[in-house]
């Protein structure tokens, strides 16, 4: 009995006083797992129930709208969000989109004939034509810029059939503006369309001094058509010619209607004309130098 007594004692004995380490142990062991389980619970996924899609698709069926994803409006009917236009750096303005021109020579004189850095252009019809030159012959400026040719003319006397003094002048201010206006109309309004020409000039713009003058002068004898050809300026010869036959044998004194007079008249004009697309060549640069000026 003893025999067998001692090794159950051993065993008891040998239990009781590792108990408390083997307790440790394990609880040492079961502790880490514990403080684990929030990772372990984070990185488990729970599988779909097969009910849930079921429920889904019975709801999407009744109620579509709701289960639908929210869309910009633009994109709910189909369309393509478009984004807002933005204006070029360089926009032609409404006179250069219509072929006509707003300008003015020094800030003052009528320039509506001239087109700057505009080459695909429509072409105008005889109305505008003629309504073109009637806004330069009628523009206020105008009449300031004859009155200073009478006044010229006055002081140097010529012509002086006309004598001086009011009734002088009036004569000298009636036959330049008369001149002027015939002139105008014949080469820039009536031969143009009658002859399908464009009286409008076409501003070269770029290269030196002597390939712009030279394309200012040429103007006179070369112009385009309605089309955009480059022809012989038959409008600018014959206007001219035909204004000053018109204005000699009409309105001017008895003692200066000859064809020397007529034909002297014819060049005097044709000379203006070609200082006038001098002016207007050059003139688009003497503009913008006030402006490059202020910036600097």
């Amino acid at each position: 009995m003893i025999s067998r007594q001692i090794p159950i004692a051993v065993i008891v004995c040998a239990a009781f006083l590792m108990g408390p380490q083997v307790s440790r142990s394990a609880a040492q062991e079961i502790m880490p797992a514990a403080s684990a389980s929030p990772d372990m619970a984070s990185r488990v996924t729970l599988a779909p129930s097969p009910f849930a899609q079921l429920v889904k698709d019975a709801q999407e069926k009744v109620n579509p709208q709701q289960t639908a994803p929210q869309q910009p409006p633009a994109q709910q009917h189909g369309q393509q969000p478009t984004a807002t236009p933005q204006q070029t750096p360089q926009q032609q303005t409404p006179g250069q989109q219509n072929g006509t021109s707003h300008d003015r020579l020094f800030w003052a004189l009528p320039n509506f004939l001239t087109v700057e850095n505009a080459e695909n252009v429509p072409p105008l019809t005889p109305g505008q034509k003629f309504k073109l030159v009637a806004r330069g012959v009628f523009d206020p400026m105008e009449f300031v810029l004859v009155a200073f040719v009478a006044g010229l003319g006055q002081a140097s006397d010529s012509d002086s059939s006309y004598g001086q003094g009011a009734q002088g002048y009036a004569k000298r201010y009636g036959t330049a503006y008369g001149d002027n206006a015939i002139e105008n109309f014949m080469a820039y309004a009536v031969f143009p369309s009658i002859l399908h020409q464009d009286p409008r000039y076409y501003q070269l713009g770029h290269g030196g001094f002597k390939k712009r003058a030279g394309h200012a002068l040429s103007r006179v004898i070369i112009t385009r058509s309605d089309s955009g050809q480059t022809q012989f300026n038959y409008s600018e010869i014959l206007g001219a010619g035909s204004a000053a036959a018109i204005s000699t044998y009409t309105y001017h004194p008895q003692n200066e209607r000859s064809f020397g007079n007529v034909a002297t008249t014819w060049v005097t004009q044709m000379g203006w004309d070609a200082a006038t697309y001098m002016v207007k060549e050059f003139w688009p640069d003497l503009r913008k130098k006030p402006h490059k000026d202020k910036q600097q």
